[in-house]
């Protein structure tokens, strides 16, 4: 079984960067898609951004298409989610997730903030 483990929220200005790291442990990290989701205060849990097996293809919601870029190096075992052009809307907990329309293995979450 996968555990994933993410890093890299915080706070930042809008119009800023942050990049959210994923790491996961288990032998079996490479065969699985993965995915970026993220939650705000009373609105239900979407996604945001999706990565296949390989890196070889990706897909985003619209409304962080041309922002935000997923990538992951399966050596490392670790999935990212390079966000620019950060917004205020943007604010919110982001989940890694592996096979996320399957198993649905989810991280703890990382707390982003945009602040004005």
């Amino acid at each position: 079984q996968v555990q994933l483990v993410e890093s890299g929220g915080g706070l930042v200005q809008a119009g800023g960067s942050l990049r959210l790291s994923c790491a996961a442990s288990g032998r079996t990290f490479s065969s699985y898609a993965m995915g970026w989701f993220r939650q705000a205060p009373g609105k239900e849990r979407e996604s945001v951004a999706v990565i296949s097996w390989s890196g070889g293809s990706t897909s985003y919601a619209d409304s962080v298409k041309g922002r935000f870029t997923i990538s992951r190096d399966n050596a490392k075992n670790t999935v990212y989610l390079q966000m620019n052009s950060l917004k205020l809307e943007d604010t919110a907990v982001y989940y890694c997730a592996a096979d996320p329309f399957g198993l649905q293995i989810w991280g703890q979450g990382t707390q982003v903030t945009v602040s004005s």
